[in-house]
């Protein structure tokens, strides 16, 4: 399954939003750098769908607000 997320960096509160099924928009405090975002965010995904941190993997978006996630 893949999820597609918008996500911003360097917000002031965290917050995971479903806009649509495999749609969310999440917002970090940390930063976009050293991928301390991309990590952050799949601890969040992983939390809210209840899935192990090894199953969630970003596929595209590396260096993008849009990323793509792959749940396995």
């Amino acid at each position: 399954m893949y999820i597609h997320v918008k996500v911003t960096p360097g917000a002031k509160r965290e917050s995971l939003k479903k806009l649509k099924t495999d749609h969310y928009a999440i917002l970090v405090k940390e930063p976009a750098e050293r991928n301390l975002a991309n990590r952050r965010v799949t601890e969040l995904l992983s939390a809210h769908l209840a899935t192990p941190l090894g199953k969630i993997r970003l596929v595209n978006g590396h260096r993008s607000p849009s990323k793509i996630f792959s749940i396995n």
